[in-house]
């Protein structure tokens, strides 16, 4: 069960989670804090394997200064002698999930990734670049192994959504 704003999730998309089927939200959606913006869309029929690990973008940390603690979120004096901290992480936009995704088991997917439809992202994979449609990826950092289909057969399935 998902409660929060900022994740949505399209219809017959399941998630594959044998010790906690409903904890998606709090166990793969991580550092979610919906008033920092950022959402996670994911698409209609998706499979997501179990311990897919999602990376929302306040996990960010400011590399512009002198140290990328974040002095700041702790309050009191540090909010009043250091720069705002979540204003200045560097926030890459929302993670997103065309649809009839395949993410396999384990694999990390980056702040503002998005994966194209059709997709499929190989076991333990980390996903730090977007992913183009009917594909397969693999690796860390995931590369694609090989086009799921011919370009015109995957145009063919982009211009039917």
């Amino acid at each position: 069960m998902v409660n929060v704003p900022n994740i949505i999730i399209g219809n017959y998309t399941y998630y594959d989670d044998p010790s906690d089927p409903t904890g998606f939200e709090r166990n793969n959606a991580l550092f979610n804090y919906p008033e920092f913006g950022g959402r996670l869309i994911i698409g209609k029929f998706c499979a997501i394997a179990s311990g897919v690990k999602f990376i929302m973008g306040p996990a960010n940390h400011r590399i512009s200064n002198v140290t990328t603690y974040p002095f700041n979120a702790f309050g009191g004096l540090w909010s009043d002698r250091t720069l705002p901290h979540m204003e200045q992480l560097p926030l890459k936009g929302d993670l997103v999930l065309g649809n009839d995704v395949w993410i396999g088991r384990e694999s990390i997917i980056m702040p503002g990734v998005q994966i194209g439809d059709g997709a499929i992202v190989a076991a333990y994979s980390v996903v730090a670049k977007d992913v183009s449609p009917y594909s397969v990826v693999g690796g860390n950092p995931a590369r694609q192994i090989k086009k799921r289909f011919d370009d015109a057969l995957t145009e063919l399935l982009l211009a039917r959504k």
